[in-house]
């Protein structure tokens, strides 16, 4: 397949970019010592938000992950004239098609999909669109059966004597029982795969991150999209330790003759020189299942979009107090026409051990060699392969191990970008 890759060393100051269980940074054994560690699914959720972020122009990253989405149909319903609370009905029903419901409600009074769904506005739109006149006209039914149910239960509370309150169980009973026939109707009156078809019928034009990260469906499986991009958890270069930060907080309206803090308490941390990866099938990304609809030059520039936010998304945990956000120091992009992507994280199975010119110079001049090595010992060639270091670190790196070559930010994206299908 033909496919791109990004290789970075990127340095973090003290930061809890991903925590775990018990609010520690996550870290992994590789190399028989603990590196920090960062999971993949935190670094792509922050290369999502900065890709739409930047994406005023295109409108190319519109896609949402949510378990709202009853409330998002249920609200494009009652813009297409259906009553508020049959759209909700009608709603709930086609969430089930797609995820299991959750009897928890959100802010809204709205129930919730068991698992979080990756659906795009246009998706949303040609499911409410696909709603037909007689899906809306059982639902209506099945809201009037339950309006006289809860009619009849008001009007029971009122009954004292036993004959009454008899007969207004019977009346209930009936009303139920009708209830159950209006709801069969309503399952009836839907067409599951007419609701399948107008998700599938929906080009991805304005949702590529759902072909770049992909869905999982696991009701349906014709549903799912597979991720065209890759990306490895992020491991350290080195030998991580968390550490403890003991923080102590002023009361500012404590009273003078009180001393001491108003508040004591402890935060883990860390910092680290990181080997981060991710990969693009080209093949994949161009294909019918993703964006096949889009022109050579709209791919182009979502690729442009998804290369520019892999390098300088990070994660925004503890954004506040613990700001981790830096640019790399160093980033080699590859493009090849076959075989798969290759990590180069074997660079780092010795931990990198820190000198006068800290850790980011030695990873550097380690992932170039292992470049080099496996394009000797493997054969591997490549269409493209540059990489951008940071000016500074330009007379301190041995750019040539592994015979890459340097260019500006520009020349490279440039470079990958022009190999996209």
């Amino acid at each position: 397949m033909k496919h791109l890759e990004l290789h970075i060393i990127q340095s973090v100051p003290v930061a809890c970019l991903n925590r775990d269980d018990l609010n520690s940074p996550k870290t992994a054994v590789f190399g028989g010592v603990q590196r920090a560690r960062v999971s993949s699914q935190s670094w792509k959720s922050a290369i999502r938000e900065f890709a739409k972020d930047n994406d005023s122009n295109n409108n190319q990253f519109k896609g949402n992950r949510s378990r709202r989405m009853v409330c998002e149909l249920a609200t494009r319903l009652e813009k297409n004239e259906i009553a508020k609370d049959v759209a909700v009905i009608i709603a709930e029903h086609v969430a089930g098609i797609v995820e299991t419901l959750d009897s928890k409600l959100d802010a809204d009074g709205y129930k919730k999909i068991k698992t979080m769904m990756f659906f795009s506005i246009a998706e949303y739109d040609a499911i409410a669109n696909a709603v037909k006149a007689e899906i809306v006209s059982a639902a209506e039914q099945v809201k009037s059966s339950i309006s006289a149910i809860e009619a009849q239960k008001e009007a029971s509370k009122k009954l004292a004597d036993e004959k009454q309150q008899e007969a207004a169980k019977k009346e209930l009973d009936r009303l139920e029982k009708e209830l159950d026939k209006d709801k069969k109707a309503l399952l009836k009156a839907f067409n599951d795969k007419a609701i399948k078809d107008a998700i599938k019928s929906v080009q991805l034009k304005d949702a590529a991150d759902i072909a770049l990260f992909g869905r999982m469906v696991a009701n349906d499986h014709s549903l799912s999209v597979e991720a065209a991009s890759m990306f490895s958890h992020v491991l350290s270069t080195h030998k991580a330790d968390n550490e403890i930060d003991f923080f102590a907080a002023v009361d500012d309206l404590q009273a003078t003759e009180d001393s001491g803090a108003g508040m004591t308490g402890t935060l883990e941390f860390n910092s680290a020189t990181y080997y981060r990866f991710a990969a693009l099938n080209l093949d994949m990304l161009a294909d019918a299942d993703h964006l096949g609809s889009m022109t050579s030059e709209e791919r182009k520039s979502v690729v442009r979009a998804f290369i520019d936010a892999t390098i300088k998304a990070v994660p925004i945990a503890r954004k506040y107090t613990m700001n981790g956000n830096t640019l790399p120091v160093y980033v080699l992009g590859v493009v090849r026409e076959k075989g798969h992507p290759i990590q180069l994280v074997n660079a780092f199975e010795s931990p990198v051990r820190h000198s006068q010119n800290g850790f980011a110079v030695e990873s550097i001049n380690r992932m170039n060699l292992e470049y080099g090595d496996i394009k000797e010992t493997w054969g591997i060639d490549s269409l493209f392969a540059k990489a951008v270091v940071k000016s500074s670190l330009k007379e301190q790196t041995q750019k040539d191990l592994g015979k890459v070559e340097t260019c500006s930010f520009d020349d490279m994206l440039n470079g990958m970008v022009a190999h996209v299908i």
